[in-house]
């Protein structure tokens, strides 16, 4: 068989798919996985958003109040953050300070998740939130759930919750290869932050 005949296949075969993909709503993406990369690609899908003149607002949980390019990027075109700014458990060392951090954080993602207006809401981290039972799961679940039709959600951290996975419709585990910090090569600007 021909390249050309081959290829004319496979073209048939994924025309059919596009054409047989009718449904229109909301995507809920969770990004997990042990591996580097799962924030930089949700912030990447609030880039596609904004390019395209959609409204995104990111919830960061666990980030501290150090500088994040993405974030002094995407601000300065009107994506609103709400930002834990803690720190990583391990800095604060305080489970009331992270719980109420978290919280406030969250009360601000909740009415993102009610608001038809934004088209895309990421919740950067929360799996944490979750598996350190700083949120209470099933009113996280709930809110996910009974957002506006056709809003987009993107959910990122390790270890993401079974029922998490369960709901999405779409889950990318990034898996570790290779990694500069385990070489001792510190996380470098522009690149890792």
């Amino acid at each position: 068989m021909s390249h050309q005949a081959r290829q004319q296949r496979l073209k048939e075969k994924v025309d059919a798919r596009i054409e047989a993909a009718t449904d229109e709503k909301g995507i809920l993406l969770v990004l997990t996985g042990n591996g580097k990369g799962k924030s930089t690609a949700a912030f990447g899908t609030v880039c596609r958003a904004v390019g395209h003149g959609q409204r995104a607002a990111v919830a960061q949980f666990i980030k501290g109040s150090w500088a994040c390019g993405e974030r002094d990027l995407l601000a300065g075109h009107g994506v609103p953050f709400a930002v834990m700014a803690t720190g990583f458990t391990w800095d604060t060392q305080s489970r009331e300070l992270d719980m109420a951090a978290a919280q406030k954080v969250w009360e601000e993602a909740k009415a993102w998740l009610k608001d038809p207006a934004i088209n895309l809401v990421v919740l950067d981290e929360l799996t944490y939130m979750l598996s350190y039972d700083y949120l209470n799961l099933d009113e996280v679940l709930d809110a996910i759930a009974n957002r506006p039709a056709l809003q987009h959600v993107v959910v990122t951290g390790r270890g993401a919750h079974r029922r998490l996975v369960e709901m999405a419709d779409t889950v990318s585990e990034i898996r570790p290869v290779k990694h500069a910090f385990d070489a001792g090569i510190k996380a470098q600007l522009g690149l890792d932050y």
